[in-house]
């Protein structure tokens, strides 16, 4: 098999959906009467909906085929990442949307503080026990925004040590979640995400969910300063419940090399059962974003702007999410 080709990732641009196919119509022949002057205009019907619809499967079809040659082939391109657009947008987030749309039914607020293009970081809670937040933050973005951007998550090491998660998370955009490529990236003008809170987030206790952990050192606020991008917080609500972490096996996490081992009320208990989440309603609000291009190139080493800055946006994003809990109806409606 051929290998695929490699592009430098900024040139690798978001495109909009081709308009869609025009409706097809059709005269009908007048009826011939005996009358010599015609009585009106010819009628006009739509085309057969059976035809249009073996139309479209057949140009599915066709674009499956010549998706999986170039597969074959080696005739698709990636970026010095490894994100390989045409895969996710084809593949994986038609994978995920089932997911997205009738399963967690996700309700996205605030698309708009979204720049439309140049790079942006956005910053989210992390919850879940398993990261599906950032998945679904992932295809959010994606079919919210009116440019339909791609958003690069920044991952932590574990992801890339793990057998076909490690290549999965490469194609689908995800990179390491070190300064370098995050900077790399904005400057790019690609949209970064980023969860802060990591491990201590998505492993923590049902009893302290929705609670912030500690967002780190500010890194995130440092490359945003450094690259001139604005942050624009993120609120997730509805992840927390998806699998509720009752305990945690410390001996078994040390065992397979895990942060932790969750212990819930279906899982191990249901076996691979228990791994199936809770069909749980979420919201995903995104804040106004808060400018750094203000800020003169050396800010990025003043521990105190980092503070502050840092503070700003995790008590923004806690304020967001004590509202939308105090909004919504159920956990499951």
């Amino acid at each position: 098999m051929a290998d695929a080709k490699v592009i430098p990732f900024d040139e690798d641009r978001p495109r909009r959906r081709s308009s869609p196919a025009r409706r097809v119509r059709v005269a009908q022949e007048a009826p011939v009467t005996p009358v010599a002057e015609p009585v009106g205009p010819e009628p006009v019907v739509e085309a057969v909906p059976e035809q249009a619809a073996e139309g479209s499967w057949d140009r599915r079809i066709a674009g499956g085929l010549a998706f999986l040659r170039r597969r074959i082939t080696g005739e698709y391109e990636v970026d010095d990442f490894g994100y390989d657009k045409e895969l996710t947008d084809q593949v994986l987030m038609s994978l995920m949307r089932p997911l997205y749309d009738k399963y967690f039914r996700v309700e996205v607020k605030g698309i708009e503080n979204i720049p439309k293009e140049g790079g942006a970081l956005i910053v989210a809670n992390h919850s879940g026990t398993l990261p599906l937040d950032g998945l679904m933050l992932q295809v959010a973005v994606h079919d919210q925004h009116p440019a339909q951007r791609h958003l690069r998550l920044l991952a932590a090491d574990l992801v890339f040590m793990l057998p076909v998660v490690n290549e999965l998370a490469r194609k689908a955009g995800h990179t390491l979640a070190c300064a370098e490529d995050a900077q790399r990236l904005l400057e790019a003008g690609e949209l970064v995400g980023v969860m802060p809170e990591g491990f201590k987030g998505i492993g923590k206790p049902f009893g302290d969910r929705y609670k912030l952990q500690r967002f780190g050192r500010g890194g995130f606020v440092s490359t945003a300063l450094r690259a001139g991008t604005p942050i624009v917080p993120c609120s997730i609500v509805g992840a927390e419940e998806i699998y509720p972490m009752i305990g945690n096996s410390k001996t078994l996490a040390r065992l397979l090399g895990i942060p932790y081992f969750p212990i819930t009320p279906t899982f191990p208990l249901l076996g691979p059962l228990g791994a199936v989440p809770l069909p749980t309603k979420w919201t995903i609000q995104f804040g106004e974003p808060i400018p750094t291009d203000g800020y003169a190139p050396e800010a990025a080493e003043d521990p105190m702007l980092m503070f502050n800055l840092t503070d700003q946006v995790r008590e923004q994003i806690q304020h967001t999410l004590y509202k939308l809990l105090v909004q919504r109806r159920s956990v499951f409606f």
